[in-house]
């Protein structure tokens, strides 16, 4: 499996954490943010593929922001797929 943090612009949740094993993602986790929906958003998504997340939440706004928390989300897995396809290594410093 492969690991990638993803640090977010513009929520209140500053890191996405995710797992992908080739375009299925696990193990969603949000640092910071608003409590209830950050957890609920990682039950819903477990399995599906990095299309069918950015299919549902690319574009969510979350008032004035121009972004919101889910839209960080399809960012960061589209990000998490192609640093996978890459070879990248995450460093976790």
């Amino acid at each position: 499996m492969y690991h990638y943090d993803y640090v977010t612009e513009k929520t209140c949740s500053q890191v996405i954490s995710l797992d992908l094993e080739g375009d299925k993602v696990h193990n969603i986790s949000f640092m910071g943010g608003c409590n209830g929906n950050l957890k609920t958003i990682p039950l819903l998504l477990e399995g599906w593929s990095v299309e069918e997340i950015e299919a549902k939440l690319t574009g969510i706004e979350c008032g004035r922001r121009g972004t919101s928390c889910a839209d960080q989300l399809a960012k960061a897995v589209r990000r998490a797929y192609e640093a996978q396809q890459n070879g990248e290594v995450q460093d976790l410093d």
